[in-house]
């Protein structure tokens, strides 16, 4: 009999791979000491100014418990590796043990915005150098977007629904609000929710670059001796995002099954808003912007002076930063003045389909300690000298209500609010 509706629906457990530690808590605890996660670009070789990047510290070549040699071999599309490990761990974080009650009632829905790119170039590599018999038979499951949630599943031998919600850099909220409406209304009990991107291959570098998306070093520039400066959102001298790698997965459960299997809530999902631009593939549209985040708060049943922080999409761009400040005054009003708003991008560069995801597990972790995290490599901007930005050092300070903001190319946005416990 399928479950009565209207369930509220809660965070149990989570997972990350980032450009801060392979794992979560590593993710954290770099996070809490102000730390950043870039480096000259060394998956591959390219000639850009654009060569600072985020990529995951002791990840290639992958030694992981669950595979094997001819397993990597053959599933070269790093995002289903990194969304097996990240899945393995979200689960591991929550405390659930698989069985015959669970499996078949917990979903996953892992979005990406590129998919397999590196086990694309791979296959045309093997095509030009060394013959069309040479192309993987794998290439194509390596490609589908559903694939690293079936891998996910074949580990973890869950069975409920897997399908993969792609809305670009805002995939892992879609996951979210999309897990959590099928939670609510009882198709399933569990949701790995989350997104995974692993771009850091000379064909993206090179493409961001061109439109001028990401932050071109030059001499001069204060990154240029420092990577761990080149993100630098809401700040003067912003000059786009850093390109990163990563994945992100946070457990959905309904509220009775938490009880039934002895889980604890470490958060619950209050409200979801999304909308899409009509206005232009890149360049984002303030009006739907603000209608998403008032979707969200009329979702969660709350009113602007409710919200407690605000976990920024902030990408370091200075037409995006400037928009989504934009956006906040126009929600807020002068109480923006007292809402911290800060970006985790800073740390972690722009991680594409999985950034909301594990920006959603970082605001969640910091209501339960009580941690605001901040927005490092910081210089005062006076176009924005009302925003509390929590400057270059994470501040200890309890909140209980969270907007978590996430904004994609194709202008797609989608904004969660969550309620800490």
């Amino acid at each position: 009999m399928k479950p009565p509706q209207n369930r509220r629906v809660f965070v149990v457990g989570y997972g990350a791979a980032t450009p801060l530690g392979g794992t979560f808590a590593k993710t954290w605890q770099r996070a809490v000491k102000g730390d950043a996660g870039f480096r000259k670009v060394t998956r591959c070789k390219v000639e850009s100014a654009c060569d600072i990047v985020g990529e995951i510290p002791d990840w290639f070549p992958l030694e992981l418990d669950f595979t094997d040699a001819k397993e990597l071999y053959n599933w070269n599309a790093a995002f289903v590796i990194l969304t097996m490990a990240v899945c393995k761990e979200a689960l591991a974080d929550a405390g659930i043990v698989m069985d015959e009650t669970i499996a078949p009632r917990m979903a996953c829905l892992i979005g990406s915005a590129l998919n397999g790119s590196d086990a694309f170039r791979i296959a045309m590599h093997d095509l030009e150098h060394r013959g069309p018999l040479r192309v993987s038979p794998y290439l194509l499951p390596n490609l589908c977007a559903n694939l690293p949630s079936g891998k996910a599943g074949m580990l973890l031998k869950f069975t409920g629904p897997i399908f993969s919600p792609q809305g670009a850099c805002a995939s892992g909220n879609h996951a979210i609000g999309i897990g959590a409406r099928m939670i609510r209304d009882g198709d399933c009990d569990f949701v790995l929710a989350g997104g995974a991107d692993a771009p850091i291959l000379p064909e993206l570098i090179h493409g961001f670059a061109n439109m001028n998306a990401t932050i071109k070093v030059h001499a001069g520039d204060r990154s240029a001796s420092d990577p761990a400066q080149a993100s630098r959102p809401f700040s003067l001298d912003r000059r786009g995002f850093v390109l990163s790698e990563g994945a992100g997965v946070v457990v959905l459960a309904a509220e009775e099954v938490i009880k039934a299997h002895g889980l604890i809530p470490k958060a619950e999902v209050l409200g979801v808003g999304w909308t899409s631009d009509a206005h232009h593939y890149t360049s984002p549209n303030p009006v739907t912007i603000i209608r998403a985040i008032r979707e969200t708060l009329e979702d969660a049943g709350l009113q602007p002076a409710d919200i407690q922080y605000v976990n920024a999409h902030g990408t370091s761009t200075a037409k995006g930063d400037r928009t989504e400040v934009q956006c906040l005054r126009e929600i807020f009003g002068r109480r923006i003045e007292k809402i911290p708003v800060s970006s985790n991008k800073s740390q972690l560069g722009h991680t594409l389909g999985a950034t909301a995801a594990i920006e959603a597990a970082l605001a969640v972790e910091g209501m339960r300690k009580g941690i605001l995290l901040p927005t490092i490599n910081h210089l005062p901007d006076p176009e924005f000298a009302d925003i509390d930005v929590v400057p270059n050092a994470a501040r200890k300070q309890s909140h209980e209500i969270v907007l978590s903001n996430a904004f994609g190319f194709g202008g797609t946005n989608c904004c969660v609010i969550f309620r800490g416990m």
